[in-house]
């Protein structure tokens, strides 16, 4: 899809309503342009008229680049100014694309690109009423003025084109070409669309019921009796019917592209993996109090290398949280038995080097000064 001026239909139909006046030329007044041919028109009757003096204004497929092709739904309005007449707008084919031209209010009706949209839009002109003195004059074979009482009112037979084909020109499009007489009312002077109108066109927009994605060309809301209200009385669905394929829209698809690494914020969080609790319980667990109790072996510098895993330095270890068993494999791997052998026979090698040097270190000769107590024949002496 490409697009040459970006607007959304709505946005760029509301600033058209700026000027109240244009110069009526049939160019590509919104600027959208799509590599995809526009759905076919759905089936629907019409609503009925709300009041004397609304003019119907039928239903059009327009396109928005976050959400591709949606449905307007045809609705009632009331002209800006009397003697004004609608020619709606139309998709056509231009420089490799399809194009959408806007519609306008003008004293006659101009080139819609012979689009029979039915309701007296037989593709030419309008068979739906007239003006004349003020007033406008109904067509009661193609207006639903049933329920509403209007005096001027007439039966004339429209023959409508049973064609749904929504674009003219490209590959299955109409053929129809203005005539000189629509071509000279595009000379001339129009309105651009009312603000109620672009409320209308702007409230479709948002509304995911109306998209082609949505509707598969049979929208819920085909047409209604009041501009911008989708729900209740006037309310009027398309018939059923082939479901129609939706061409991409351009924005939507690269969101939800964007959305995949968003959801990948749950390995970011593994970081610091909350997971860890127990390998970082395993720093100094409770259930290793044999190994503690060992006098700080240091064969067990690897348990307490566990703690990284806790700390969240090593991301990777993530797998080793599941397996509690292998704690008790820390326990059997550190039962006392090479410990029974290596500790205790350590001790009693130190008592025999500490006794066995005790011989030469016994004072046997400190009795020999015991013969310096000879004197005692002087005791006899002096005896």
């Amino acid at each position: 899809m490409r697009r040459i001026a970006g607007l959304p239909f709505a946005l760029a139909l509301s600033l058209c309503c700026l000027s109240p006046l244009a110069p009526a030329r049939g160019q590509l007044a919104i600027g959208i342009t799509v590599n995809a041919a526009p759905p076919p028109l759905p089936v629907y009757v019409q609503p009925p008229i709300p009041a004397p003096g609304y003019i119907w204004t039928p239903g059009y497929w327009a396109w928005n680049d976050d959400t591709g092709y949606y449905w307007v739904p045809g609705t009632w309005v009331l002209p800006p100014a009397p003697e004004l007449l609608w020619t709606p707008g139309y998709w056509g084919w231009s420089d490799g694309a399809y194009a959408f031209h806007a519609g306008y209010w003008g004293a006659t009706v101009g080139f819609y690109g012979g689009i029979s949209y039915g309701f007296g839009y037989t593709g030419v002109g309008y068979e739906g009423g007239y003006w004349r003195g003020g007033s406008f004059f109904y067509n009661s074979s193609v207006n639903n003025i049933s329920n509403v009482s209007v005096t001027n009112v007439y039966n004339k037979t429209v023959v409508n084109n049973t064609t749904n084909v929504s674009y003219n020109g490209g590959t299955g499009g109409t053929t129809v070409k203005p005539t000189p007489q629509q071509l000279a009312a595009q000379s001339g002077h129009h309105m651009a669309a009312t603000g109620e109108q672009t409320r209308h066109a702007e409230a479709a927009m948002k509304n995911p019921a109306l998209t082609l994605t949505n509707n598969h060309g049979h929208p819920a809301v085909a047409a209604t009796a009041h501009a911008a209200r989708f729900s209740g009385a006037g309310v009027v669905a398309a018939r059923p019917g082939k479901p129609i394929a939706a061409p991409p829209p351009r924005h939507a698809q690269p969101t939800a592209a964007h959305a995949l690494p968003t959801g990948h914020a749950l390995p970011t969080g593994n970081a610091p993996p909350p997971g860890h609790a127990l390998p970082t319980a395993n720093a100094s667990p409770a259930g290793h109090a044999l190994p503690t109790g060992n006098a700080l072996p240091p064969g067990h510098a690897l348990p307490t290398a566990h703690t990284l895993p806790g700390a969240g330095a090593h991301p990777a270890p993530a797998p080793h949280v599941a397996p509690p068993a292998s704690r008790p494999q820390l326990v059997q791997h550190a039962p006392p038995q090479p410990r029974a052998v290596a500790h205790p026979p350590a001790p009693r090698v130190a008592q025999a080097v500490v006794h066995r040097p005790a011989p030469p270190h016994v004072s046997r000769p400190a009795p020999r000064p015991h013969p310096a107590a000879r004197p005692h024949p002087a005791a006899r002496q002096h005896s």
